[in-house]
């Protein structure tokens, strides 16, 4: 039996993004091997720009955990983050962040404004990129190519 990763199961929830006609990203967090928290972008879905996978899934870990600091969480996300989720992710502690595609248009790790790099960041997780590359790419570029 094949017990899927945790970016196999964030690829999965990009995956229903796109079948939704979101853009195709998905995240979930983990604490101590078991996924707490899973989301999917639902932008349009709920006409909530702050509704980004990343942005659902802490809320839903924060939730969940019962509490307002995720130090011993692991977040996993196809896409590399944007300003408002590094943001997000730096206030809520998480302690690592592994992230699929990267984002030279909107992403703001280890692209445009670098925010975990900035004096004014007051958490840097560990960030690790590249984890499922190919196959989070492959999803982004076939769902764009449709719409333009």
């Amino acid at each position: 039996m094949h017990i899927q990763s945790p970016m196999d199961t964030a690829l999965a929830l990009a995956g229903q993004a796109a079948l939704a006609g979101e853009v195709p990203v998905g995240a979930v967090i983990v604490r101590d091997g078991e996924i707490v928290a899973s989301a999917r972008n639902r932008m349009r879905e709920l006409a909530d720009p702050t509704a980004h996978a990343e942005m659902i899934a802490l809320r839903e870990a924060i939730e969940t955990l019962g509490a307002h600091r995720l130090t011993d969480c692991d977040l996993y996300v196809t896409l590399e983050p944007c300003t408002m989720c590094a943001g997000a992710i730096s206030h809520a502690r998480i302690r690592r962040l592994y992230y699929a595609a990267e984002d030279p248009k909107g992403g703001a790790v280890d692209n445009g404004v670098r925010f975990f790099d900035q004096p004014t960041c007051h958490h840097r997780p560990e960030v690790i990129g590249g984890v499922g590359e190919g196959a989070a790419g492959e999803m982004l570029r076939k769902f764009f190519a449709v719409r333009r």
